[in-house]
């Protein structure tokens, strides 16, 4: 089902908003470019994606995204270099995924030309806002939601596809201390963990709300079963390093399979940092803050990249993280980071570049 960019739609704005852009002080995820695609799911197929002015979306009220929640999203960013060109960190992983998350939201594949070239026509209209100061970028939003009208519980019959863009400065988010939590979950054994869906992140707002009534800034999320193994930070996976070796969980219906996780285990491995996936239990990690040997936990995802963690809270006590000259989390953020701006050699060929 290839499609050309010629195919595409283009209705392109009588006037562009850039000039009203303050590249100097983007907040992450506020302001947006001047366009976004859309792209129709009707009768069985989906119809050929336009570019259109970002707008409001007019739904019907009985849209069954507003009662049965079938909705799914991506995170990803362009980066721009020196040179002006225009580069996305590992999307066709953002695609798997997407496709993953709709499967499980019985919500229909968006086919990879749709997805994949209609994202780059996008950026090539909307390329002037790529920020280019030192850490920024466009941060993308792939997103798909049942349009389709009906109070019956059933899946909806129309969808939409839309990816909408917003240039963002650099996510600092400092150093955050965690609550692991011990009596809500983020997700269960054959539920929707792994997808991307608005449910699971919204079912994280409470919880984490109690914890930052406590003190902290965000929840380790633990096992629904007897909240006996670490699992996600918050919003993103989790790496923990206890002495020299780097330790995080296995992916399973729990847990998101972050493309920024699987890239950083790439990279330690390729530094001959010594990681380990299997299970890690809230136990070991709190007898490794008491006898020194905890060296760092941090947050994996697109935003941030690393999230440091400098502490975190259990059972009514707190254990700080140790201040580390040369962390494993600095370094590979780095490493990471200069790949994705095109600053380094990619040597494993995540780099894409969007031809104009």
């Amino acid at each position: 089902m290839s499609i050309e960019t010629k195919d595409i739609t283009v209705e392109k704005v009588k006037t562009s908003k850039i000039d009203q852009v303050d590249f100097d002080n983007l907040t992450f995820g506020s302001v947006f470019t001047d366009h976004m695609l859309v792209c129709t799911y009707k009768n069985g197929a989906w119809e050929m994606p336009k570019i259109a002015p970002y707008q409001p979306i007019v739904l019907d009220p009985s849209s069954k995204i507003f009662h049965y929640g079938q909705s799914i999203f991506e995170g990803m960013k362009a980066y721009k270099d020196k040179n002006d060109d225009v580069f996305l960190f590992r999307p066709l992983e953002n695609f798997k995924r997407f496709n993953i998350s709709a499967d499980r939201m019985c919500i229909p594949q968006i086919p990879q030309e749709y997805f994949m070239d209609g994202l780059t026509t996008l950026l090539n209209i909307d390329k002037d806002f790529i920020p280019t100061k030192d850490g920024s970028s466009l941060y993308i939003r792939p997103f798909m939601f049942a349009s389709g009208n009906g109070f019956h519980a059933s899946p909806a019959n129309e969808y939409k596809f839309i990816i909408a863009c917003a240039p963002s400065g650099a996510y600092f988010s400092g150093k955050v201390k965690v609550l692991i939590e011990e009596r809500y979950s983020r997700s269960a054994n054959g539920g929707v963990g792994y997808a991307k869906t608005g449910g699971n992140y919204a079912g994280q707002f409470y919880p984490t709300q109690l914890a930052v009534e406590k003190g902290y800034n965000q929840v380790i999320w633990t096992d629904d079963t007897n909240h006996e193994f670490i699992e996600e930070a918050g919003a993103m996976n989790i790496f923990i390093r206890i002495n020299d070796t780097l330790l995080t969980g296995p992916t399973s219906d729990r847990i998101l399979d972050g493309i920024t996780r699987k890239s950083i285990l790439d990279i330690a491995k390729d530094q001959g940092i010594k990681t380990e996936v299997r299970k890690i239990t809230v136990k070991e990690v709190v007898e490794a803050a008491k006898d020194g040997s905890l060296k760092e936990m941090f947050g994996t995802g697109t935003a941030a990249v690393i999230s440091p963690i400098s502490g975190f809270g259990y059972r009514d006590t707190d254990y700080e993280l140790p201040e580390l000259e040369n962390s494993y989390g600095q370094s590979l953020k780095k490493i990471i980071t200069d790949i994705q701006y095109n600053k380094s050699e990619d040597k494993f060929g995540w780099r894409f570049k969007v031809e104009k």
